[in-house]
């Protein structure tokens, strides 16, 4: 009877998937890229930011420290195998696969390329580099940490010195991404849930930020730690926020934790939302945000570390169209599916934590 209900259940997740796949773009693992071996007997860390340039360069942000003992025998001393060595914290290759830039900077979580060039990378704070590596900028963060939630009157005493319109970096760094057109980036950090925070990008200024459904900073709730409830949305960010913009102005942010992506104005006005996977627990389904190519960016990918698959939804109504990819080491699949970005070409990259600790390409088939 058990092995019937198995099969049972194979054919039904089975069936599903097919018809999610039948009104959706469909895409195929392309396992040559990137050109293999790394050089210098490079090993990626975790994948924690991942950007295309407008050259259509793939920008690689990983963990150094991520690297275990099983990882890093060609950096003991002696060394008792010939690999492997931390990569530099940014690496970037070109559309074949070759690296052709690299440098190292403190490790962090997002990152992304402007128009010029220039690479953000939010660590304790968000910091600006040339492309080779040199710092140029950076919006600053508040000189101390918040205390650990068990010290209630300690984390009430931080709140209140710090409250939700402090125009510094506040939590840990989320996401960036840039508005070239408008000279603007914008930073998430995981201050009371998420905050939106929308900064000059030659001023390093804060010019507007807004919480969850585009309330003003103000009216972030400094009681947040909330808890997923599907049948009742969150009022604020759960945490674990990305963003990105398309062409059209609207904004996307993802929290992860309440599988939801809300979608603004570029000055915060809350337009609607769409939910995905709404049955996930733990870290939740709605992880990063990338467009496809077409002029009308007709879909968005979105990254799910907990299920381990790329939705694919129609970006105008969030109709889930079809998926990619399954938990699993083999090239296609993921295991801690963290980051994704794509090109004009309409390839989707993608970027994983954990036991993945690779960068892969997926390019259209239809």
């Amino acid at each position: 009877m058990k092995r019937v209900l198995t099969a049972l259940a194979l054919i039904v997740v089975t069936v599903l998937a097919l018809q999610a796949q039948a009104g959706g773009p469909r895409y195929k693992v392309d396992a040559d890229w990137p050109k293999r071996p790394l050089p210098n007997k490079w090993f990626f860390g975790g994948i924690t930011g991942l950007d295309v340039d407008s050259n259509d360069n793939i920008w690689v942000l990983s963990r150094p420290a991520d690297l275990d003992e099983t990882e890093n025998y060609a950096t003991l001393k002696p060394a008792t195998a010939e690999c492997c060595i931390a990569a530099p914290t940014i690496v970037a290759f070109n559309p074949a696969g070759d690296v052709i830039a690299s440098f190292s900077a403190q490790q962090g979580h997002g990152m992304v390329v402007d128009r010029q060039g220039n690479v953000w990378i939010g660590s304790d704070r968000v910091r600006k580099y040339t492309r080779d590596g040199k710092q140029i900028g950076e919006i600053g963060r508040v000189p101390e940490n918040q205390p650990p939630g068990k010290d209630v009157e300690g984390v009430k005493a931080f709140r209140t010195k710090y409250p939700p319109t402090t125009p510094l970096i506040v939590g840990g760094l989320e996401e960036l991404r840039t508005d070239d057109d408008r000279k603007e980036i914008y930073v998430i950090d995981s201050y009371l849930g998420g905050r939106v925070l929308v900064y000059d990008m030659d001023t390093m200024q804060l010019k507007r930020g807004w919480g969850a459904y585009g309330k003003p900073l103000a009216e972030i709730s400094t009681t947040t730690g909330g808890q997923y409830n599907p049948k009742e949305p969150a009022k604020d960010f759960l945490g674990h926020v990305t963003l990105n913009v398309a062409r059209d102005g609207t904004v996307y942010a993802a929290d992860r934790p309440s599988n939801r992506i809300q979608v603004y104005t570029r000055e915060g006005k809350y337009l609607k939302e769409f939910f995905i996977a709404t049955e996930t627990l733990d870290r939740g389904s709605a992880g990063g945000v990338a467009f496809s190519a077409d002029p009308q960016q007709r879909y968005m990918f979105i990254s799910d570390i907990q299920n381990n698959t790329i939705w694919i939804l129609n970006r105008q109504d969030g109709k889930l169209l079809s998926r990619i990819g399954s938990t699993g080491n083999w090239a296609g699949q993921f295991h801690g599916l963290h980051m994704i970005a794509t090109d004009s070409k309409g390839n989707i990259f993608t970027g994983e934590v954990q036991a993945g600790e690779r960068v892969q390409k997926f390019v259209p088939v239809n």
